[in-house]
């Protein structure tokens, strides 16, 4: 009782001392049951959930800390780093839910790194898309396309999974880029925005990732030895991949400006039309040859080309209100190191087809 006292008082500490206006709860899983879902492969089967495994003392103290945040500042945000799938997880507790409002959809940072392992050619676009959707119907996720799970410690950002070693020889616009940049900019675009417009209902940068941040995170330290005996290498106390390079993103003279413009612009298109916290969410297509992904959120139209070689012309795409059509955000603009390959000026407009289905 006192420890859980504690832990509650400090919840309010923090929100009334410092102005917290929410909290991110690291590693519930671990907490929910008493395996800690260690070598557990969760299903869905709702027995995985509710049964002698739950930690029933975990689960109350996490409705109760839910509760008391909510309900002494009603605006805070809880979200919960849940990787089970726990059911009623962003239910609130009066209806007898965990009270999170949000759980961060971590799979999604996981999949890219599996993809970013392969060639591009081989990426499947139901894959992809059932990742980015795999999550409960009405349940708020946070998503994003890497985190410290993916950059820290000896990993590659996705930057550097894509672009490699020429990110230290062609990233200045006054050099000549190679296919392997051009490639990867244009991928890195992608990925964020198909992450974003598809993968949830917040979204989540990661130090230096709105610009395309080429190295990773090591923070100084040395040897470690684990309880099994075995001895981790340090680094010798470096501080060489202790920093961020901010200054890249800003800089006019690089590629890794135009990057950073373009996350600018997603979060402008939120801002202006609010998808991803619109209920209307319909994949109308996951062509696998075609290597395209088409999907309607809130009132915008989303079309992804991810084939290394191809552009298609005169596509048809299916949608669901008939009218004119604009082109909102274009991840080949020149502003966003792109080749501005798309007429910003042509209207699209809808015709009915065979079966009155509206393209």
């Amino acid at each position: 009782m006192q420890v859980l006292r504690f832990l509650l008082s400090n919840a309010r500490w923090w929100l009334e001392e410092y102005k917290f206006d929410g909290f991110r709860f690291d590693g519930v899983t671990s907490m929910m049951y008493t395996h800690h879902g260690l070598q557990m492969t969760f299903t869905g089967n709702y027995g995985e959930y509710f049964g002698f495994a739950t930690d029933v003392d975990a689960v109350v103290y996490l409705m109760l800390v839910n509760d008391l945040i909510h309900g002494l500042y009603p605006d805070a945000v809880s979200i919960g780093e849940d990787v089970s799938g726990m059911p009623t997880f962003c239910i609130p507790v009066p209806d007898g839910g965990v009270g999170f409002d949000y759980r961060l959809h971590m799979a999604v940072a996981d999949k890219w790194i599996e993809l970013l392992k392969q060639s591009d050619e081989s990426w499947k676009m139901g894959d992809i898309v059932h990742t980015l959707t795999n999550r409960r119907w009405l349940e708020k996720c946070v998503t994003y396309a890497e985190s410290h799970d993916q950059a820290l410690v000896g990993d590659k950002t996705i930057a550097f999974w894509l672009m490699d070693k020429d990110m230290y020889d062609f990233m200045a616009l006054d050099r000549p880029s190679t296919p392997r940049i051009d490639r990867g900019i244009a991928l890195h675009k992608m990925i964020r925005l198909v992450t974003m417009g598809l993968g949830g209902e917040g979204y989540l940068n990661f130090m230096g990732n709105e610009f395309g941040h080429p190295e990773w995170i090591d923070f100084p330290r040395g040897p470690q030895t684990l309880p099994t005996g075995k001895v981790l290498p340090g680094n010798n106390n470096s501080y060489d991949k202790c920093r961020r390079r901010f200054d890249l993103g800003d800089a006019d003279f690089l590629r890794y400006r135009g990057m950073q413009e373009f996350d600018q612009a997603m979060q402008h298109l939120e801002e202006k039309y609010g998808f991803m916290t619109s209920e209307h969410q319909y994949v109308s297509r996951k062509h696998e040859e075609d290597k395209v992904i088409i999907f309607e959120r809130g009132d915008l139209v989303f079309v992804f080309n991810f084939h290394w070689s191809n552009s298609f012309f005169d596509y048809r795409v299916g949608c669901s209100k008939p009218g004119k059509y604009k082109v909102a955000l274009d991840s080949d603009d020149a502003l966003f190191g792109g080749f501005s390959r798309l007429d910003h000026d042509v209207d699209y407009f809808t015709t009915v087809s065979l079966g009155s289905s509206v393209t």
